[in-house]
């Protein structure tokens, strides 16, 4: 979705039919998007566990190549939830490991029952989670205090409830103004932000930089944000109207993302436009029985793996152990023997108690491992 266009209604029912397909998956195929995707609608989910946060070191892992992981599942069995009768259950675990970088600048946050963490007085129309990666640059000030404070401007703005969407953009501008306004702070940091905030089976995934969400869904990657990169086309369009330039992959030759909070040095006065916005693209998703576990992760696991490799292999991992702060920490590991030169965080939540069912391969159905 394009920066200032409205926000899109929900996506329609799934139709209940189901059919056979044969499918061949190859390294250059693009993960599918939400809009080659029908989802179901509504429901409730109960209120569970709490958050995980966990770091790891680098220590070695048998190797695992992106050809055993880049591949393409077909499911013999069609989904049961044809009448919205599908309840998540939340629960995350997460990893930051700072790599070979000199100082760890990513920050993230998980809150598997917001009712509990917001407490009676929050307004909430329904039980619900709220998660978040923030990679900060130009020192860690910026990332902490949007991973501190975002979440109160959602629930604080004057169209929460009502209007969630709205909500969640104001929230992202009003926590960058107040950023540059906090004068104990470096206001010439930044950060990337992430977040995905779910009421229910409705989920809405809000983005402003190069931070990405991966949905599984029957094992397929889903990619819910667009990275916001300045040689993106459509960034590199609004840049150069709005008089920025892109030299050498840089905004301004400055800095390898197109939109951030923070990095007052390179912004004009308080709503004014410019090159460097902070302004979030949303996507919404309604969950359904398909859909198993979502990725939120900061550039430096993207920068050396492909969205449908980071799901096949959490899907794989958690048919093991089914722990999603284990698997996390797997994936953190596995960029780092990929050679990450960044900050790794990576967030897993998971929609349902069970393990991801096991697979079965329709007749006429093949997979070919490139």
């Amino acid at each position: 979705m394009a920066a200032g266009t409205e926000f899109p209604p929900p996506l329609s029912l799934v139709d209940g039919n189901y059919r056979k397909v044969n499918i061949t998956i190859t390294k250059d195929e693009k993960p599918e998007t939400l809009e080659t995707i029908k989802e179901p609608t509504l429901g409730k989910p109960p209120r569970h566990i709490s958050s995980i946060r966990h770091s790891v070191s680098s220590a070695q892992l048998n190797h695992a190549t992106e050809g055993d992981y880049d591949i393409g599942i077909v499911s013999s069995k069609p989904p049961s939830d044809g009448n919205g009768t599908f309840v998540p259950i939340f629960r995350s675990g997460s990893c930051s490991e700072i790599g070979s970088k000199v100082s760890m600048e990513d920050e993230h946050i998980c809150i598997d029952d917001l009712l509990e963490h917001l407490g009676a007085t929050a307004n909430l129309t329904s039980p619900g989670a709220f998660y978040g990666v923030f990679d900060g640059h130009g020192g860690t000030d910026a990332a902490l205090f949007i991973k501190e404070n975002i979440l109160r401007f959602i629930v604080n703005d004057v169209d929460y409830p009502f209007c969630v969407e709205k909500a969640i953009k104001s929230a992202f501008f009003n926590a960058d103004h107040a950023f540059a306004d906090e004068g104990s702070l470096d206001s010439s940091s930044g950060t990337t932000a992430l977040t995905a905030l779910i009421f229910g089976r409705t989920m809405l995934i809000a983005n402003a930089g190069d931070c990405r969400a991966v949905l599984s869904k029957r094992g397929r990657a889903i990619e819910l944000s667009k990275d916001h990169k300045p040689n993106c086309i459509s960034e590199r369009l609004r840049i150069e109207k709005l008089g920025g330039v892109v030299y050498d992959g840089y905004l301004n030759g400055q800095l390898s993302v197109a939109r951030a909070l923070g990095d007052w040095h390179m912004k004009g006065p308080k709503g004014s436009s410019c090159p460097l916005s902070a302004e979030p693209e949303l996507q919404e998703a309604i969950l359904s029985e398909e859909d198993e576990f979502l990725i939120l992760a900061c550039d430096g696991l993207w920068d050396v793996m492909s969205s449908q490799c980071a799901v096949t292999m959490i899907r794989k991992e958690l048919m093991l152990h089914n722990d999603p702060e284990r698997c996390s920490r797997e994936l953190v590991r596995e960029a780092l023997k990929r050679n990450s030169r960044d900050n790794l965080t990576v967030v897993i939540v998971c929609f349902s108690l069970d393990p991801p069912p096991r697979i079965e391969i329709s007749a006429g159905a093949y997979l070919q491992k490139v």
